[in-house]
């Protein structure tokens, strides 16, 4: 729980409503990749493969996070093994020995040099066993795709549309780094109304920013306590003492609840939110959610203007809209696009990726809403002529199990993000889960079937109930930089069906295939 000043009885109450419910962009041109290039590798062999992209403040985290990925992240109670020991506590691991090659190939996927391409037929005898594994379910298709040219080399019903579940978040950060911008940030604002000397009228805008945070180390995202600072005084400047509060989430439209309704794995999708709504002390994963974090967010900043010195009219803020008169008090403003798109990525953020979506629609002219988001990731990957047949966006999380993709979409997304000319792109290579490593990876790949791909393989993972995704890149044994994508519907059993995917990235990781 964050720490704040006691909470009143009516914001209790709303808390508890719903309880159930770096590396910036890559520059990689010319001599400044191969000297970045050198540079990380030699880091990474003390630190590990976080030294690709991520910052010390997300490696601690997502050390620290369970196994899952979409719905199916497990409630807090399953981050405890089987001995009841709490695995939230681990270390980070320590470095992988193949982690310079995944270093590597990722900030040249086109300079692979001599490196070959693998034989289609050589890599249909290593994945067909297991892609015809019957724990695969009714439906499983799946597409590789050399990286550098983009060219597919495997292929099993590659353009067929299914349930992505959260491989959905690879498209969402493509539109939102190509339609915002990689380096853009969220600001949240506090501005105060003309006219209001004795009483100052101010209103907390929210701009969509739920990595804004109320705790004392903010980590690199924009602070609540910052914002109250600041505000605090600019009032004081003004000579005003007291103050009515009101906070304006009308940036976003349409309804609050994602369609699976209250959930530990999203809150509220409100423009105006604090540690996303989060009532325990979890920075990401499953937890508890508020039943309204817009109001949370502005009873927080409240309590933090009477800690500074400043008086209330009344105990909890009132929702109100900023005229456009209001004048500019404080702003705070998020970590860019680009750090935010590598944390979703790689913790599966479903609060995330749901900004992500507006913020693409807010850039394209469509209404920040569930609806506005699908059709402003849809329309921005059209725009960048990538294979669409059968995709439906539903959502920018994957939490809605309306949304079809296609591993030949999947793979195209990826071998766009390493192609050297779209460098904006560079994040959703450098987010994705390193196997065995971080983030949804983490615990995965303990196995020794699984093993030849630790630390190669980069995949983001998508569950929901009887459904199994896993879609990313992999070096090969000849130094080829491949992207994969495997989508499978109807799995009874997931932890056996997660075993069969990874054991097939893994056999990409294995093979020379020549």
């Amino acid at each position: 729980m964050v720490l704040v000043p006691e909470l009143t009885a009516g914001r209790f109450a709303r808390r508890c409503g719903v309880r159930f419910a770096k590396l910036t962009t890559w520059q990689l041109t010319g001599g400044a990749a191969v000297v970045g290039l050198a540079l990380a590798v030699g880091s990474v062999a003390a630190a590990g493969p976080w030294d690709s992209g991520q910052r010390t403040a997300e490696r601690d985290r997502a050390a620290a996070l369970e196994d899952g990925g979409g719905t199916d992240h497990g409630s807090p109670a399953s981050r405890k093994d089987g001995n009841g020991k709490d695995t939230r506590a681990r270390k980070t691991p320590a470095a992988a020995p193949s982690a310079p090659s995944v270093l590597a190939a990722l900030a040249a996927p086109t300079g692979t040099g001599s490196a070959p391409v693998p034989d289609e037929s050589a890599l249909a005898k290593a994945l067909d066993p297991l892609l015809n594994s019957g724990s695969l379910g009714a439906q499983r298709t799946a597409a590789v795709v050399d990286a550098a040219t983009g060219k597919q080399l495997y292929g099993k019903g590659a353009g067929e549309a299914l349930t992505p579940a959260s491989t959905t978040k690879i498209a969402t950060a493509v539109a939102a780094l190509t339609a915002a911008g990689p380096d853009h940030r969220i600001t949240t604002r506090a501005v105060v109304e003309p006219g209001s000397d004795k009483v100052g009228k101010v209103v907390l805008v929210g701009g969509g920013d739920p990595t804004l945070t109320a705790r004392k180390d903010a980590e690199g995202n924009a602070s609540l306590r910052t914002l109250a600072d600041d505000t605090a005084r600019a009032l004081k400047v003004r000579g005003v003492e007291k103050i009515s509060l009101g906070y304006d989430t009308s940036l976003y439209s349409g309804p609050l609840l994602h369609p699976i309704g209250p959930n530990w794995n999203i809150a509220p999708v409100s423009a105006l939110m604090a540690d996303e709504g989060r009532l325990d002390d979890s920075a990401s994963g499953p937890a508890p959610r508020s039943g309204d974090p817009a109001a949370d967010a502005a009873g927080t900043f409240a309590e933090l203007l009477r800690d500074r010195g400043l008086k209330t009219e009344t105990s909890d803020p009132s929702s109100a809209k900023a005229t456009d008169r209001a004048e500019q008090l404080a702003s705070v403003q998020s970590p860019t696009l680009s750090v935010l798109v590598e944390r979703m990525l790689t913790n599966s953020d479903n609060d995330i990726a749901e900004a992500l979506a507006r913020q693409t629609a807010l850039a394209t002219d469509e209404p920040a809403s569930f609806d506005g988001g699908a059709k402003a990731i849809s329309t921005q990957l059209k725009k960048l002529k990538l294979p669409l047949s059968g995709a439906q966006f539903a959502d920018g999380s994957g939490l809605n199990r309306a949304g079809r993709l296609s591993a030949s979409l999947l793979t195209a997304l990826l071998a766009r993000a390493a192609d050297p000319d779209h460098a904006e792109l560079r994040p959703v290579l450098t987010g994705l889960p390193v196997a065995g490593f971080t983030g949804t990876l983490r615990n995965r790949y303990a196995d020794d079937a699984d093993a030849p791909g630790t630390g190669l393989v980069r995949a983001k993972t998508g569950t929901l109930t009887g459904v199994n995704t896993l879609a990313g890149t992999v070096v090969d044994t000849d130094g080829r930089l491949l992207a994969f994508a495997f989508l499978t519907t109807g799995t009874t059993d997931p932890k056996t069906a997660q075993s069969t995917l990874d054991r097939a990235a893994s056999a990409l990781a294995a093979c020379g295939c020549n």
